[in-house]
């Protein structure tokens, strides 16, 4: 068949050619995909850059509307307490005894803790002390 150990077949010479003229041609058309490539890339990254953008934007309008919203709300409900407490002041005005605010300051006392000392006035005007009071603790221990 083959007439010379050291010679090729005869297609394979140009099969071999074939292979090296495509890798060129491959490795021209890299030569000029490849900065389009990076361009397209770029450009994609710029307008997903500028979306997100855009979107953070939207949010921040968004919570700058809520704030005044809630500022609006906020300053109504206000206004509310303070027509309630003109109107209270209305009617306590002319209806003020001296047992009704002894009754207003105890309602006032249930918000404060435990811990809260408050000394109450005597007939003379003096406060009862409380010297006593850290034995008292002391023998509850």
């Amino acid at each position: 068949m083959y007439n010379n150990s050291n010679s090729m077949p005869p297609g394979l010479m140009k099969r071999i050619g074939l292979a090296a003229a495509a890798g060129v041609a491959l490795i021209i058309a890299l030569f000029f995909v490849v900065p389009w490539y990076n361009v397209w890339q770029q450009e994609m990254a710029g307008k997903a850059e500028f979306a997100k953008a855009e979107q953070n934007r939207k949010i921040k309008i968004e919570e700058a509307r809520a704030n005044l919203e809630a500022e609006k709300l906020n300053a109504q409900a206000e206004i509310e307490r303070a027509k309630g407490a003109a109107e209270a002041i209305r009617i306590e005005n002319g209806s003020l005894t001296p047992t009704y605010i002894q009754y207003l300051w105890v309602r006032q006392q249930s918000d404060l803790s435990d811990k809260t000392v408050i000394y109450v006035p005597t007939e003379t005007n003096l406060p009862i002390l409380e010297a006593t009071r850290p034995l008292i603790n002391n023998e509850q221990k």
